[in-house]
C-alpha cells in the first residue's frame, strides 16, 4: 500500500484549511480563487487517498471530523512555517549576516571608519564586524582581512577597489600657540617639528618634512598619525597631519595652507575572488556613498564647523 502523504501536497492541505475556515466550498473557493467545482472535487481526491472523511457535509455548512481538523491544524503549521521562512530569506535580500573583517589605520578608524561601521551595522544586525588597526598592508589573498580601506597613492595592483577622495594635508600647530598668527613657511621651517618614523617612510610627508625641515628640529617621530596628533597637541613641535584628522580637532589649528605636494588617496579595498560577495560588496558600496557625502571636508576645502561627522574631543 503506497503511504497517503506522497500523494498530498502543500495545495490540498491549502484547500482543506481554506474549507475548515471559510465552513464551505463556495467561501473556500472564494479566498484560494479557485472554480466551486475544482474545490470540491480536490476535496473528494484527499479523501480518497487518505481513506478519510475530512468534512460532515451538513445543511448549514462543512463541519471537520476528527481527521479533518488534525490536517487543518497540520496546514496552519506549516503554512506558519512558510511565512517565517519567507520573511527570512526575503529580509536575507536587504540585510547581511556572518563576519567581515577590515584593515585599516588608527586615524581612518577614529576619524571615518567606525561612525561608517556603526551605520551598516544598524542597517544589517546580523553582521560581526572586526577591525584590524595597523599600517602594515594584510594579506587579503590569504583571508587575512576581507576589505582593506586605506590612504595610498600606490593600491596594491591584485586588489579590486575604488578611490573615494584625495586626502588633503596641512601644517598643523596647537591653536592656543597659533591663534591670530600666520607665520611664513620659511618661519615654520624654523619652529620644533613632530614627524613620521621610518616605517611610514612611504608617506609624502615624511619625504617633505626631511627636505624642508633642518634634522635637529625634528624632535619627535611617531609611526602613526594618531601619535604624531598627540605630540602636536601635547607641544612638542608642529607637523603635517591630514585635514581630514587635523581639522577635527579643536585644539589643534592650521598654521598654513593646504600643502599641494603633500597628498594621498583614500581607497577601500577588497580580494577580486570576494568582491562579489553580498556584504563585501554592500560594505564596500556603504562606504563610497558615505565618504562621497565628505569629500569636500577630507579635500581641505570644507570648514570644520559644517563637518557633519564633526566629533567632540
Amino acid at each position: 500500500m503506497n503511504d497517503p502523504l506522497h500523494a498530498l501536497s502543500w495545495d490540498d492541505l491549502r484547500i482543506v484549511k481554506a474549507i475548515g475556515d471559510s465552513g464551505g466550498l463556495v467561501a473556500a473557493a472564494a479566498v484560494l480563487d479557485m472554480n466551486h467545482s475544482t474545490v470540491s472535487r480536490r476535496l473528494a481526491a484527499v479523501e480518497r487517498v487518505l481513506q478519510a472523511v475530512l468534512f460532515d457535509r451538513r445543511r448549514n455548512g462543512y463541519v471537520p471530523t476528527g481527521a479533518g481538523a488534525e490536517l487543518i491544524a497540520l496546514a496552519g503549521r506549516i503554512e506558519t512555517d512558510i511565512h517565517a521562512v519567507t520573511r527570512r530569506v526575503s529580509g536575507h535580500a536587504h540585510s547581511y549576516t556572518g563576519n567581515l573583517r577590515i584593515t585599516t589605520s588608527d586615524a581612518l578608524l577614529l576619524d571615518f571608519l567606525t561612525p561608517i561601521i556603526a551605520d551598516f551595522q544598524r542597517r544589517n544586525a546580523g553582521l560581526r564586524i572586526e577591525t584590524l588597526v595597523g599600517n602594515k598592508s594584510l594579506n587579503l589573498a590569504r583571508g587575512e582581512s576581507d576589505i582593506a580601506f586605506r590612504a595610498t597613492v600606490a593600491p596594491p595592483e591584485n586588489l579590486f577597489g575604488r578611490k573615494l577622495a584625495t586626502i588633503a594635508w596641512a601644517i598643523y600647530g596647537r591653536r592656543a600657540d597659533y591663534v591670530g598668527v600666520s607665520p611664513s613657511r620659511e618661519v615654520l621651517y624654523q619652529r620644533r617639528w613632530v614627524s613620521y618614523g621610518k616605517n611610514l617612510a612611504g608617506l609624502m610627508a615624511f619625504d617633505f618634512v626631511n627636505a624642508h625641515v633642518p634634522a635637529e628640529n625634528i624632535l619627535h617621530r611617531s609611526d602613526s598619525v594618531v601619535g604624531v596628533t598627540s605630540a602636536i597637541a601635547a607641544g612638542i613641535g608642529i607637523g603635517l597631519l591630514p585635514c581630514m584628522h587635523g581639522d577635527l580637532l579643536g585644539g589643534l589649528v592650521r598654521i598654513g595652507p593646504v600643502e599641494p605636494r603633500v597628498y594621498d588617496e583614500l581607497w577601500v579595498l577588497t580580494h577580486p575572488d570576494i568582491r562579489k560577495s553580498g556584504r563585501v560588496h554592500a560594505f564596500m558600496k556603504h562606504c563610497a556613498e558615505a565618504i562621497t557625502q565628505h569629500r569636500n571636508f577630507i579635500e581641505g576645502r570644507e570648514p570644520r564647523m559644517r563637518h557633519s561627522m564633526e566629533l567632540d574631543r
